[in-house]
């Protein structure tokens, strides 16, 4: 055999996809080279065909040579059969299973009567890989085997994920960073979001607030602000902080509010922008004027015991962070620190930990406070009527410069990068430069991190939104070295990884929406759509042959919107801003922002010409969309009415949107030259119900939603 083919085949058996179809209907073949580049990022030895050989032999011993896989998902109604390898003199093997609420169970199984699987040979000895039936019954969760020494995690997960109240729902989209009052420090705060709620539900019937993710960042412009590029998965940003409602702010009040302080506040304020580095120093002095006032109670040390490692390597990184900045101002990332710190581990380290434990509690008890105050606010909206509450976004990366790579490394895949194939929106493909998860770590780790991710980030809300939904099924992978349009499909466990998605889903009450949106094979939304997981349908990507989609072309099951925060707003669209954002900012030049005019133009019309079919507008409205340069009400009215009019059980409603904002919050592949993640909303929380432009939209859209049977809240 050829050393290519050799690749070609281990590749394909290590889940490299070797043909997918893009968004134009074009097969793309993995290149050799594609193939040899991942197989080495995956620790394959491919300079011969003797030492490639070598390495599969290797990795198949030890999967052969373990009692138990490390991990097994299994349906709620599925009967419990365990796959066994044993050298075939072995006759029975003992079964312990720890169920989760603390049963055991023990089983003497004749492995004689076992049915055989498969078989090979390993230094002259024969395995035997055998599927072995236990008479039991187990609950939904997280149980633990053990046979003959060998530790296994059984997860036992629901058919479906748990589903939104009856009938149709609508809510509110919102950048939190960005929320306006005549109160906070310059970003918005939890108090914000919970005025937010008292406004949006008899304002618009909103039964849910929909909003960007909370992951903690660095807070530093212009590199670590995206919310979608976290610090850590794991924990939320203290940004967010109503820092006035933090216990012993009264005690520190008279000495932190000095008038250059409140001058300060009132600036931040006023700004149209975030200022992330200014308004998180603010809050981060505050807050230590507090810890240092009076210790921690008692329920944030059982809180952050309850946390475990994860909180702990967090709260390390965040300590470690600023002393070694405060140190050397050069240091920005854990790459640039000495080398004994970038290893948890080391003595080093934990020698650190332990002359810091002080500061160390500090970011533990900055997590606590978030804690209780995002849960206090799910608790309002539940109690003010909505059966949904507060949906949180689950980021796909996490920065590889952040605490999640420093902490947890080796369940990520060096010498790659997770990206897009070229598409319509970006030509030469997406490089997104952070790391795919390694399947093979996280599986011998029973998917710990997984679950965790998204049990942390859905904790008190009734929503989560996945992201990138089709991670759970692969993830397409840029080896170094490569560029974009040079990458290949890597594919996961997406029996495994949906099935616990749901799982945590029903123990947590709440919805899962899977953001389906580019190269997405059919069999991927089949399979959500079994699983009772919306899809997300954005209007300006449901289109047909003809032009747009008609609203009762829209599945049931799914979240519709507009846009996200990396498209435009419905403003921008219809005047090309976008495009002209790209042309200024050097992302597209004169001649191809022209064609993407032109091509905007005809969508344009396109739309025009859905809403005059479905009678949105007036008979005598103008029918030329090229002599419509601005999106008037008439047309605002319409739009809104065309998205509540699908029968997707879920209907988002973006603030911009509401308000007829022009500029998107992220222009992709952009760093300062773009404000990123910093734009303020147009009006304040006080201005929504006092400025009549804005109680205007306000009610256009809440008239939607009675129209169309989206007002689910009772009053």
């Amino acid at each position: 055999m050829l050393l290519d083919d050799a690749i070609r085949a281990a590749a394909e058996h290590n889940d490299v996809q070797q043909q997918f179809w893009d968004v134009f209907g074009k097969p793309h073949i993995t290149a050799p080279e594609t193939n040899r580049a991942i197989l080495t990022a995956l620790g394959f030895d491919c300079t011969s065909l003797e030492s490639l050989n070598s390495s599969i032999a290797h990795t198949e011993a030890a999967n052969w040579q373990r009692r138990l896989p490390p991990v097994l998902v299994l349906g709620e109604n599925a009967p419990v059969q365990i796959p066994t390898r044993a050298p075939h003199i072995f006759e029975t093997i003992h079964v312990e299973i720890l169920t989760e609420n603390g049963e055991r169970h023990n089983f003497l199984i004749d492995l004689t009567k076992a049915p055989q699987q498969s078989t090979t040979e390993i230094a002259g000895v024969k395995y035997i890989e055998r599927l072995i039936d236990l008479p039991i019954e187990l609950p939904l969760g997280y149980h633990e085997v053990r046979a003959d020494g060998c530790d296994m995690r059984l997860i036992v997960g629901p058919d479906c994920a748990h589903a939104p109240r009856p009938g149709k729902h609508a809510g509110l989209g919102i950048s939190l960073y960005g929320l306006r009052s005549a109160r906070n420090w310059g970003a918005g705060d939890f108090r914000d979001l919970r005025d937010l709620i008292d406004w949006a539900i008899p304002a618009l019937h909103a039964d849910f607030i929909a909003l960007n993710p909370l992951h903690a960042i660095h807070n530093r412009a212009p590199y670590n602000t995206s919310p979608y590029l976290p610090n850590s998965i794991f924990y939320r940003n203290f940004l967010y902080l109503d820092v006035e409602a933090v216990a012993g702010y009264d005690a520190i009040r008279a000495a932190f509010e000095t008038p250059e302080i409140l001058a300060e506040i009132r600036r931040l304020r006023a700004d149209e922008i975030v200022e992330y580095e200014k308004v998180a120093a603010l809050k981060r002095r505050a807050l230590s004027l507090i810890f240092d006032a009076a210790p921690p109670p008692d329920a944030c040390h059982q809180w952050i015991a309850a946390e475990g490692d994860l909180l702990r390597l967090y709260a390390t990184y965040c300590a470690l962070d600023e002393y070694l900045h405060a140190q050397d101002p050069t240091r920005w990332v854990w790459t640039a620190w000495p080398a004994p710190y970038q290893n948890p581990a080391s003595p080093e380290v934990r020698d650190f930990a332990q002359s810091h434990a002080r500061e160390i509690l500090f970011h533990g008890w900055l997590q606590w406070l978030i804690d209780e105050q995002i849960a206090q606010v799910q608790q309002h909206a539940r109690a003010s009527g909505m059966s949904i509450g507060l949906y949180h976004d689950l980021a796909l990366a996490t920065d590889r410069q952040g605490s999640d790579l420093w902490a947890h490394r080796s369940f990520y895949i060096h010498n790659a990068r997770v990206g897009a194939p070229p598409d319509g929106f970006s030509p030469t493909g997406q490089d997104w430069s952070f790391p795919p998860p390694d399947e093979r770590r996280h599986r011998e780790d029973g998917y710990r991190l997984y679950r965790e991710s998204i049990r942390k980030t859905m904790r008190h809300g009734g929503a989560l939104r996945i992201d990138h939904v089709m991670r759970l099924f692969r993830l397409y992978w840029i080896p170094e070295g490569h560029t974009a349009a040079q990458g290949a499909y890597v594919k996961d466990r997406p029996e495994d990884l949906v099935r616990i998605l749901a799982l945590e889903s029903v123990r947590n009450n709440a919805v899962i929406i899977g953001e389906d949106l580019g190269t997405v094979e059919d069999a991927v939304r089949h399979t959500l759509a079994d699983f009772g997981i919306l899809s997300y349908r954005l209007l300006i990507f449901e289109k047909n042959d003809t032009g747009f989609k008609l609203p009762a072309e829209y599945p049931v099951q799914a979240l519709t919107s507009t846009t996200t925060p990396d498209l435009p707003t419905i403003a921008g669209f219809w005047t090309g801003e976008d495009i002209e954002a790209r042309i200024r900012t050097g992302m597209a030049d004169k001649k191809s922002g022209e064609a993407q005019q032109a091509d905007r133009l005809l969508d344009r019309q396109h739309l025009l010409n859905a809403l005059l079919a479905m009678n949105l507008l007036p008979p005598d409205h103008e029918r030329d969309a090229s002599r419509i340069p601005q999106l008037t009400p008439a047309l605002h009215y319409a739009i809104m009415g065309y998205l509540a009019s699908t029968p997707s059980v879920l209907w988002l409603v973006n603030q911009e949107d509401i308000t007829r904002e022009l500029f998107q919050q992220n222009l992709p592949g952009t760093t300062a030259e773009y404000p990123n993640w910093s734009r303020k909303m147009r009006w304040s929380i006080e201005d929504l119900s006092s400025v009549k432009e804005a109680s205007d939209c306000a009610a256009m859209v809440r008239i939607w939603i009675e129209k169309t049977g989206r007002a689910s809240i009772l009053f």
